[in-house]
């Protein structure tokens, strides 16, 4: 019986031992294949939104979660001016459709949109807009937007879900050029 217990216990550290070997290695590889990060090893990421509350309370909201380095615009021109800085420039930006309630000829999303994939095309953004028209979602995603989500209660669980999709694919996206290199 003791022995028995003894080689059941031994199987289950070696089982753990490769588990924990395993996740550490998934933790690297996952570290190794970020593509945009700052020296604290955060997301950068980018909220463009000219309604002030709606803004705060998702800076709140991401900042509860330490992966995240949050820097907040209330212009697509404040944001344009950011992106020059060619150091920690962000890996998602999150956009918002309208922006004119500053200045009413202040630049719209879309053509923040357009000037910020003019420059980056690779750079992933996040529409977000109160309004829940087919036509303006398929104008964004035409654009080259990644994603189109509409404010609600529920925006922030699905702007986590559309940053996970997007990690995801540029992980996804990097392995598969690193075996199509070794062809």
């Amino acid at each position: 019986m003791f022995t028995e217990a003894f080689a059941l216990s031994e199987d289950f550290r070696k089982h753990s031992a490769k588990i924990n070997i395993t996740f550490t290695k998934d933790i690297f590889q996952h570290q190794k294949l970020r593509i945009k990060m700052n020296k604290d090893n955060k997301i950068i990421l980018f909220l463009v939104d000219d309604d002030a509350l709606f803004l705060k309370s998702l800076e709140i909201e991401f900042s509860e979660h330490p992966k995240f380095a949050i820097e907040t615009f209330a212009t697509g021109e404040l944001c344009l001016e950011r992106l020059q800085n060619k150091f920690d420039k962000p890996e998602i930006i999150v956009l918002d459709y309208n922006l004119d309630g500053i200045s009413k000829n202040a630049m719209n999303g879309m053509e923040t949109l357009d000037k910020i994939k003019a420059k980056d095309p690779k750079m992933p953004v996040i529409m977000l807009s109160s309004q829940d028209k087919i036509d303006i979602a398929i104008d964004c995603m035409h654009r080259k937007a990644s994603d189109y989500i509409v404010k609600s209660e529920t925006a922030f669980v699905r702007l986590q879900a559309s940053m996970e999709n997007i990690f995801k694919y540029q992980r996804v996206h990097k392995e598969l050029s690193w075996y199509m290199d070794r062809m």
